[in-house]
């Protein structure tokens, strides 16, 4: 069980994290939506305990961040926020399950148990184009049935194209959807991340459109101009 609290109180965050290593369940905790970002780039969760009032960004935002690009990471809010519309709120953004403060902590592990179980079961697409198939599921990639070794910025890039075939990226889209508006971003990284996929899964995968961006599939959307490979 690997936990990411994301919570401002320090208090409650203390109380939490020596509950969780009292059950020898591993967590991290971050104080603000950002970190949080920063940890989800290079780590897989089991569940995410997401606190709604941030500084900064808030948790729902960073919920919809998460849904928007396929990650099913259970999650489950803790808030103050006790009113019927902010339950909705959080559920319709893709929480799966809400816990009002004050609460017993033997009900939020209770609570935590419950959604993984529930997330078992929970069906994901399988995203496919040519002969490569994404398993966003099992975070897999494969090419003509051979399983393909990508880092995790590397499959972000990936998942982006494959999620649009046909839809043009320029280089901005694909920064912003490989490190989620987190940290500095270097000008040539996502040529960097495009050449390593080329090289692992072939030239005629990825397309570059001349002036425009990048792309994955047969065909170009959105009317933007010839291609070349």
């Amino acid at each position: 069980m690997q936990i990411l609290l994301v919570e401002d109180d320090t208090m409650l965050a203390d109380a939490v994290c020596h509950g969780a290593r009292h059950n020898d369940w591993k967590i991290d905790h971050v104080g603000d939506a950002a970190t949080a970002r920063l940890m989800q780039l290079d780590r897989l969760y089991s569940v995410v305990l997401l606190d709604l009032g941030l500084p900064g960004e808030s948790g729902l935002s960073l919920l919809r961040a998460m849904r928007a690009r396929y990650d099913i990471t259970p999650v489950l809010i803790l808030t103050a926020r006790d009113q019927m519309s902010e339950r909705i709120a959080g559920l319709d953004a893709g929480a799966d399950d809400y816990l009002v403060k004050p609460f017993e902590l033997g009900e939020l592990w209770a609570r935590v148990r419950a959604v993984i179980r529930r997330s078992q079961g929970r069906m994901v697409p399988l995203l496919a184009c040519r002969d490569v198939e994404l398993d966003v599921a099992r975070g897999t990639v494969t090419r003509a049935g051979a399983r393909v070794t990508l880092s995790a910025y590397e499959y972000r890039t990936l998942l982006a194209l494959m999620e649009r075939p046909g839809y043009v990226f320029t280089r901005a889209h694909l920064e912003n959807a490989v490190y989620d508006g987190a940290g500095a971003i270097e000008s040539n990284t996502i040529a960097v991340f495009i050449h390593q996929l080329r090289r692992k899964l072939g030239d005629d995968v990825i397309v570059t459109v001349h002036g425009q961006g990048y792309t994955i599939g047969d065909g170009i959307r959105n009317g933007i101009g010839p291609t070349a490979r």
